[in-house]
């Protein structure tokens, strides 16, 4: 079997053999397979595409080259969610007490942020001590006994994921939909769950930006996980706006909590609501979705899940005060209100422009290596449907630099004005 031949095969057109796939994904793991060759497979794969099967073996391939977690040793169903990527996507902090409350086991190995804003490891940060650092058996401890953890993902998970995405990122393969799902389920099946839950976003501050090419990659990640023995769901939510009123690691996690004490925004509450419920029902807890989300919602009215996010901070070293008093997060220096300069509907409220100022305040990474400002970032004031008159105050900057022109102005822009309401619709569609 020669690279050159399987290159060859897939660049006119026919479906490869997992024995084929596999080859090719060893061998570029290995060092065998050289850049050039593999940059050559996924550029070919990017205009041929792969067929629900090519995909399943590529997501197995990459898979199988490193460790996969082993969670039997935790009692009951476990759960995980993965999130596509949005501004001001801070759900896991809301959805992984609320399940693990309700004594189903949410299991989490998650990312860093790169771009925008912040991953979940960032927000969490910035709640003093801590740590995104356990042990296989502290976390497999840990979920026995308060049922969640939230880590950082090991090296030694998926291992050809990462040096494929290194390679689809400097040769313009990344937009492929089965490089995407088999990346993304790579992972998220490494991590051992028994059911999944993904939140594919839609939209100008999400990486797929309209319906049809997300639900070809929800449609595609859900059969990925059912042939691999998973419970599945794929729910497609509105990225055309931010998620929230937060964008910025600080300000997010007060967010949540804020939701988990009943003062959350409607559109973050009814995102959790709906995910939390679909885990809800596939661990067997609820029998129905309305029950699922009568649970749910319980468990927010009489502060369980709070509580839940208390022992989840406690028991990996972080400061429990910051749970139950926010103020106690560090505060940004500077602080500027952004005032609309017209009158009228909030037609739009552009994600990836607000997400884009965010991280120039700091709150994001351009690269890998930059530092989180985990006090920095935006609180918007409105959201698409509202009315404002000339002067409105439509956000709120908070800055550790005094020149925020360039943020100001981006914020500003971000937001287009109507003279008829606009309603957005936040759940797009549903995929099992």
């Amino acid at each position: 079997m020669r690279a050159v031949d399987i290159i060859m095969k897939k660049r006119d057109g026919y479906k490869l053999t997992e024995e084929e796939i596999v080859f090719m994904v060893d061998g570029f793991t290995k060092g065998e397979i050289e850049n050039y060759q593999m940059s050559a497979f996924t550029m070919a794969v990017f205009f041929k595409g792969m067929d629900d099967d090519e995909a399943t073996s590529l997501t197995k391939a990459m898979l199988n080259s490193g460790d996969i977690l082993d969670l039997s040793e935790i009692k009951g169903i476990k759960v995980d969610k993965h999130s596509t990527g949005g501004v001001g996507d801070k759900t896991s902090l809301v959805i992984a007490p609320i399940v693990a409350s309700l004594g189903i086991k949410f299991a989490k190995m998650s990312g860093r942020g790169l771009g925008h804003t912040g991953g979940t490891l960032d927000k969490l940060e910035s709640i003093p001590g801590y740590s995104i650092s356990l042990t296989e058996e502290q976390f497999i401890n840990q979920v026995n006994e308060i049922g969640v953890s939230l880590i950082g993902q090991t090296g030694t998970l998926a291992p050809a994921d990462k040096k494929l995405y290194s390679l689809r990122d400097v040769t313009a393969t990344v937009d492929s939909i089965p490089l995407i799902a088999s990346s993304i389920m790579s992972k998220k099946l490494a991590s051992g769950a028994d059911a999944i839950c993904l939140d594919v976003k839609v939209g100008s501050g999400a990486f797929m930006k309209n319906i049809e090419s997300a639900t070809k990659l929800a449609e595609l990640m859900v059969e990925i996980g059912k042939k691999c023995n998973k419970k599945m769901t794929a729910i497609l939510t509105n990225m055309d706006e931010p998620l929230g009123f937060a964008v910025g690691n600080s300000l997010e996690v007060i967010e949540a909590i804020n939701t988990l004490n009943g003062n959350g925004p409607k559109d973050l509450l009814d995102i959790c609501i709906e995910i939390s419920a679909h885990l809800i029902l596939d661990a067997g807890v609820a029998k129905s979705l309305k029950e699922a989300k009568d649970l749910a919602l319980n468990q927010i009215n009489n502060k369980e899940a709070l509580n839940t996010l208390a022992k989840l901070i406690k028991a990996q070293g972080g400061d429990v005060a910051y749970v139950y008093d926010t103020n106690s997060f560090a505060k940004a220096k500077y602080i500027t209100e952004v005032k609309i300069e017209n009158a009228g509907y909030i037609k739009r409220i552009d994600a990836l422009a607000i997400g884009n100022a965010a991280m120039k305040l700091g709150a994001g990474r351009a690269k890998i290596t930059d530092k989180i400002d985990h006090s920095v970032g935006i609180i918007l004031k409105q959201k698409v449907g509202d009315y404002v008159n000339n002067g409105d105050i439509i956000a709120t900057i908070y800055a550790n630099k005094e020149d925020i022109s360039a943020e100001y102005n981006e914020i500003l822009n971000a937001f287009s004005l109507s003279q008829t309401i606009t309603t957005p619709e936040l759940i797009l569609k549903i995929v099992k």
